[in-house]
């Protein structure tokens, strides 16, 4: 438990950290948008992409892990699907819900597992990423537009055109090919990747809401318990099932207990869904996920022996090959 806290606290702290800069207007309003388009387009994608050219893709848990995290992300749906035909959620209300139960902090995500796991655990959840963030989407754009349809176009386009995923298929396709980048590439993106995260965090607590809080506890209660430890409950029967190895198992269940994604707020807002219940979801997660990321990791049987003091990690992948790959 003390190494996890150690690993952990700093991330929570430069939450609250982006949360008061913001509250007190010290870097101005117009700061935050920037720095999220910064991180979107640039510094995260970098993160990924230097995560995934150097990750051995011929690990031979690769196949269960990605069945294992699609297997739970689809148990999850259909349990939503039934629950909106047992009570009559309107699409607004259920897209709301439903990326409140699927959708995931990735910054968080990377930062815990970058803290815990260092480069190994890094190349893991980028596959995870690779696979999740369009399925996730997906069901998102469909959920909150289930009541007037979404055309194929709607669907497929903004998975097209995501950073996130084109920076995971270059670093894919970079990493089996064996391709050569220029001299100095490394030293490029471990820069960009170090500055990522932390700019990330504190964007996440930047647009915390606590004010939407209110009028929507009950709902926001039992979201917030499905979420943060119904869904890594589902994610270790999961892997157990699978018979995942252990970081494989801790990172698939990690994933499955982060809290929703703050991105949420915007596709909800802009396919007219609740916005207030979003709000609300994202704010109340994120600030429950520091008490239950840190218990969700201690009950997990293979944590103890896979987590070490950051201080002890490489500080970023390697661009090794795996020339087995070839």
């Amino acid at each position: 438990m003390p190494a996890l806290l150690l690993a952990l606290w700093p991330l929570f702290a430069l939450i609250v950290g982006g949360h008061l800069l913001r509250r007190r207007d010290l870097l101005g309003e117009g700061f935050w948008p920037g720095a999220e388009r910064l991180n979107y387009f640039i510094l995260f994608p970098a993160l990924l992409f230097h995560s995934l050219a150097g990750a051995p893709l011929d690990n031979p848990a690769l196949p269960r892990l990605a069945a294992a995290a699609l297997l739970g992300l689809a148990l999850a749906w259909t349990a939503l699907l039934l629950g909106r035909r047992l009570r009559g959620w309107p699409a607004a209300r259920f897209g709301a819900l439903a990326q409140g139960l699927l959708r995931f902090n990735t910054y968080l995500g990377l930062a815990a597992i970058g803290s815990l796991f260092g480069p190994p655990g890094l190349a893991l959840a980028a596959l995870m990423l690779a696979l999740l963030v369009p399925a996730v989407n997906l069901l998102s754009v469909w959920a909150l537009s289930a009541e007037r349809g979404v055309g194929a176009r709607t669907l497929l386009l903004p998975i097209l055109k995501n950073p996130l995923i084109l920076a995971c298929l270059a670093g894919a396709l970079v990493n089996l090919t064996g391709l050569a980048l220029p001299a100095g590439s490394e030293r490029l993106l471990s820069l960009l990747t170090a500055a990522s995260l932390p700019l990330g965090l504190l964007c996440v607590g930047a647009a915390l809401q606590p004010r939407e809080l209110a009028g929507e506890l009950p709902t926001l209660a039992w979201n917030c318990a499905l979420r943060l430890l119904a869904m890594p409950l589902l994610a270790w029967a999961v892997a157990h099932l699978l018979a995942l190895p252990a970081l494989e198992s801790t990172v698939l269940v990690l994933f499955f207990a982060l809290p929703t994604a703050p991105t949420a707020y915007v596709l909800t807002r802009q396919l007219g869904g609740d916005g207030h219940l979003m709000a609300g979801l994202i704010t109340l997660q994120t600030l429950l996920a520091a008490a239950s990321l840190p218990l969700v990791l201690t009950l997990l049987p293979w944590t103890r022996t896979q987590a070490e003091p950051s201080a002890q990690r490489p500080t970023g992948p390697s661009f090794r090959r795996n020339r087995t790959l070839l």
